[in-house]
This record gives structure tokens, sequence and C-alpha cells, in this order.
């Protein structure tokens, strides 16, 4: 539990996803908490995560966090919707079963939605097993039931951010193709359902139109944690530590990917080799 008895903690805030996409909420959370150090840990070595058993993506879920917090953190965000999917309630947390809180994705970014939209139908596109979890579904029929929601997979998308394409003529293709049922049911909200996706927003809103909101969870899952820290007396008091990433796969590859996510900041901290886990299966 956190500690509400104090009027300041500099634990650090620990961060996971399957690979660099949960980088973009490791982004908004230096930004908007720039007192604080993140821990991040990304597990490339057995990601992406969406293909695979939503079983097996919980057993590295409660891996990962036991991990963080044996590093000591405080809060552990799981920036990654298919484990948010596989392991966390609908309300985003994991209600006690690990010795620090978790925050998840999914819960912020419908609450967004909601805010958003101005029809009544939002669109989701997720990974496979983000999608085939329903975890969206019961997210959004507990905070406004009355929403119409639209799902997607977009199993390729991962893939191609990865590999550094976000706009060449294939991956515009591709996307129209994914797109084609939300606009058709005339959504005026899409979730970007995977940390991966707001770097397809130009992509996405040039395809969706610009009548059409995207909303990324991260902004708002920042949001959630720095309230979760002031109610919990548990925000730093200072300058941030150093901030550290870490990556189960080669250290170097995740470094250059993940410079498109964080900009500068990477190269000046490094990434450590995390160790979890064995090699993917293939």
């Amino acid at each position: 539990m956190l500690p509400s008895d104090r009027a300041h903690d500099d634990r650090p805030i620990g961060v996971f996803d399957s690979g660099v996409g949960g980088l973009t909420v490791a982004r908004a959370l230096i930004d908007l908490l720039p007192d604080e150090q993140v821990v991040y840990a990304g597990d490339t070595a057995r990601g992406p995560y969406g293909p695979r058993d939503l079983d097996e993506v919980r057993g590295f879920t409660d891996e990962l966090v036991l991990h963080l917090a044996g590093e000591g953190v405080k809060l552990v965000v799981a920036a990654c919707n298919t484990a948010t999917a596989a392991a966390l309630a609908v309300d985003g947390t994991l209600s006690g079963r690990f010795p620090v809180p978790v925050v998840g994705v999914i819960a912020p970014a419908v609450a967004t939605a909601v805010r958003a939209t101005r029809n009544g139908r939002v669109g989701v596109i997720g990974t496979v097993g983000t999608i085939a979890s329903g975890a969206y579904d019961r997210a959004m029929a507990a905070a406004a039931p009355d929403v119409k929601l639209h799902t997607r997979a977009c199993p390729l998308f991962v893939e191609l951010v990865e590999a550094g394409r976000t706009s060449d003529p294939e991956v515009l293709a591709i996307a129209r193709t994914y797109l084609a049922p939300l606009a058709a049911a005339d959504v005026d909200t899409v979730i970007l359902g995977c940390t991966h996706y707001p770097l397809l927003t130009g992509v996405l809103s040039y395809l969706l139109g610009p009548g059409v909101v995207l909303v990324s969870s991260a902004e708002e899952t920042a949001r959630r944690v720095f309230a979760t820290l002031v109610e919990a007396g548990a925000l730093a008091r200072g300058q941030a530590g150093p901030h550290r990433f870490a990556s189960s796969g080669d250290p170097a590859t995740f470094a250059r990917l993940a410079s498109r996510f964080l900009g500068p900041r990477l190269p000046a901290v490094g990434v450590e080799a995390l160790a979890v886990g064995g090699p993917a299966d293939t």
C-alpha cells in the first residue's frame, strides 16, 4: 500500500510494457510529474503480447509487477493494453494482489472517450488479445452503458511501428482497411487501444477525418497516477533521480526504437538488461 501518513515519497514510479509502446505513457508521466523518477521495464524478448494467450500474458504481468516492486517502486503503471486486459479489473486496479498499487491504461482511456464523444458512438482499435478479451466492452459498460462501442483488432500495427513504418503507402492501405468498419459506424471518437498507436496518429487522423477525436490513454493515465499520489501524500518532494530503462531483449535495439517515443531523453540514461522469464516462444 502507499504510505498515506507521509507528506512525500521519493521512491520511483514503475512502468512496464511488452516493448517500447509504453514509453508513450512514461513520457506523459515525465512531463506531468517532473519531480518523479520513472523505472521502465520493456519485455521486448517476449513481446508483443497481443497474439499471446491471455493466461500467459497474465503470468508475464504478475512477473513484471513483482520485478518492479522488488526495485522499490511506490506504484506500477501497466502501460500495456493487453496486459491490462489480461490481468486488471474493470476499474483498472489489481485489487490488492500486489504490495504496490497498479494502474492500468484501459479505464483512463474509456473515461476520456466518454467525455469526448458527442454522438455516443466510440471506436476502439487494439491488438487481437486486447479486443478479444472484451476488456474495453466491460469498462465502457461500467462507465457509460448508453455509449455504443465498436471494436476493431489491428494486428499489424505494432509490427509496423516497431519497424519504424508509420506513414508509407502500405501503412495507409492497411490502416484504411482496419478503420473502414469504424467509419461506417459513424464513430466520432476512437480510442487508441495500444500504446504503440500514438505514432500512427498522422495516418489515423487523415483517414478518420477532422471530426473524429483520437484518444490516447497516456495523458489520462498520467493524470490518474498524479491523483493517486496526491491522495496518498506520496508525491516526490524534489528533483527526480535519473530515469531508468531496461529491456529483456537487446538493449541497443530497444534504445533505437525508444528514441522515437522519448526523443533525446533516452540516450542520456542508456538501457539496462531486464532479467525476467525465458526467451520468447517462436
